[in-house]
């Protein structure tokens, strides 16, 4: 299923991109099967959530991640691994972690799509 995609929206993308640094599928997955600590936000909305989610992921929905990220995690070095439905509004969301203070903020390009087509588990 193909989305149509504003050109607008797409550049503020792509400059999100360029700001904030990606991780693979596959590099998310290793991090999670070494145990390291890390916390994983789910941005997308409350009812993809409710449908599905990589093991261990907190919801922060990105039309709320801005207003209540420092309640959930206040440390600013703390690691954030961000996803979404396909990578665009994980970089959209880490790019103003990073203009809130957060150091150490990634994006999980491909998202959940990427994460299903590998065959990785999930939860529910």
């Amino acid at each position: 299923m193909s989305q149509k995609h504003s050109s607008r929206f797409l550049t503020l993308v792509e400059e999100a991109r360029q700001r904030v640094p990606e991780l693979s599928v596959e590099q998310v997955k290793q991090k999670l099967d070494k145990g390291e600590a890390f916390r994983l936000l789910d941005v997308r909305e409350g009812e993809e959530f409710a449908r599905g989610r990589l093991p261990g992921a907190v919801s922060l929905c990105k039309g709320i991640v801005e207003r209540d990220i420092e309640g959930l995690v206040p440390d600013f070095e703390t690691p954030l691994v961000l996803y979404c439905g396909g990578g665009f509004r994980s970089a959209l969301a880490g790019d103003n972690l990073q203009k809130m203070g957060y150091k150490n903020v990634t994006s999980m390009w491909g998202g959940w799509r990427a994460w299903n087509e590998a065959g990785f588990p999930t939860e529910k």
